[in-house]
């Protein structure tokens, strides 16, 4: 069981183009102590808010509307901001490059999103 309390305040942006999904994830994530930043449903508002917010870790759906989320996640790890994927493919989807990020198989539990959220708070500076 992973404590939360380690994750209070952590500012998670969270980029869904499914609504009820991204409420989900904004509920587990509130009910964890986080503070969502978004959510962004499109790729170029994820950008904008990645450029505008001060961020800690993204969770991201790696099919935004038929267009990949790669562009946000090289932003992202340029900025080394530590991210998950959250996709219904596990990591087949995935780029050579993103291989070893952390990737929530859709649907997932609290617990599930509680455990990534550990792995990417401990890589927060």
């Amino acid at each position: 069981m992973i404590d939360t309390a380690a994750l209070k305040g952590l500012r998670v942006l969270v980029v869904e183009d499914e609504m009820m999904v991204s409420m989900l994830i904004e509920d587990m994530l509130s009910d964890m102590g986080c503070v969502v930043m978004g959510p962004a449903s499109r790729l170029d508002e994820a950008i904008e808010l990645t450029k505008a917010s001060e961020i800690d870790c993204a969770v991201l759906d790696v099919n935004l509307g038929g267009q990949p989320i790669f562009p946000l996640a090289d932003l992202l790890r340029e900025r080394g901001c530590p991210f998950a994927f959250a996709t219904g493919y596990g990591d087949a989807g995935l780029r050579d490059v993103d291989r070893g990020t952390p990737v929530l198989q859709k649907p997932f539990r609290e617990g599930d999103l509680a455990r990534v959220l550990g792995e990417l708070r401990a890589k927060v500076g």
